[in-house]
């Protein structure tokens, strides 16, 4: 069995709608990992069973070594940070930025009564910080920026020092300038050796990170190819996945894509 995820056969169904059609995937202690598709191939799906949020209609899933249907998930979501647009939905507009980070510690998206120590705020001071957000721990999260969000709940994401890390589209939505500074945070991220296992949904191959070990393609709920980076992000493989002619390069570990002509 997988360290991290190990995921047999799961199909996720919704009505007569398929959303993932029998998904195998297996990811290890150390990776980090890309889910790459078109719109409505299964990313955000995957990523909620990943986040033991959502059971499977059928197949079997195991999340950090814990079997999903067996185990507690109040217990088991607190090693798992997740940053994803659903959940920002959650956060309350008149949150100080500084409480939406350290309510990660109780799993909640509003502070009340809970009590956290100076330990507490001090980390997620620290987390903002290293998210290059740390001078808005004060402000109201309705005030920021969308960019300033996505920083803010990857900031949250990483406070209960979680053993795998989750970002639903993390650069989705930011302006050239705000995705290369989130890009190279994220990169550092990778790079660090006792960072959490991490899996990044995205649309865009221009959104991977330097350090992205290993790549999972979806199409229609269906795993198209998934392996190391390099023999997955082929011209060829990432046509299928997208339906469209692409040329895809790499250069410095940063990778393109384009249309065909």
């Amino acid at each position: 069995m997988s360290d991290v995820l190990d995921l047999a056969a799961v199909t996720v169904t919704r009505g007569t709608k398929v959303l993932l059609d029998a998904v195998d995937w297996q990811v290890e202690d150390g990776e980090r990992w890309v889910v790459l598709g078109p719109n409505g191939a299964g990313k955000s799906t995957l990523l909620s069973i990943a986040a033991a949020r959502l059971h499977p209609t059928r197949g079997r899933v195991s999340v950090l070594g814990e079997r999903l249907g067996q185990v507690d998930v109040f217990e088991l979501r607190p090693r798992i940070g997740l940053a994803s647009s659903a959940l920002a939905q959650h956060v309350p507009a008149g949150e100080v930025v500084r409480d939406v980070v350290v309510t990660a510690a109780y799993g909640v998206t509003g502070r009340w009564v809970e009590s956290y120590d100076d330990a507490d705020l001090a980390r997620a001071e620290e987390l903002l910080g290293l998210m290059g957000v740390g001078a808005l721990a004060t402000r109201r999260y309705g005030t920021l920026s969308d960019g300033e969000r996505k920083r803010v709940q990857v900031a949250r994401a990483l406070m209960t020092d979680p053993e795998l890390l989750l970002l639903d589209e993390p650069a989705g939505g930011l302006d050239l300038g705000g995705r290369e500074d989130l890009l190279r945070r994220l990169t550092a991220l990778a790079a660090d050796p006792v960072a959490p296992t991490t899996v990044l949904v995205t649309h865009h191959v221009e959104e991977i990170p330097v350090g992205v070990t290993h790549a999972l393609l979806l199409r229609e709920g269906r795993v198209v190819a998934g392996g190391p980076v390099a023999e997955v992000l082929t011209s060829d493989l990432l046509s299928t996945t997208f339906g469209l002619a692409l040329e895809v390069g790499t250069e410095a570990g940063r990778w393109t894509a384009r249309a065909l002509r």
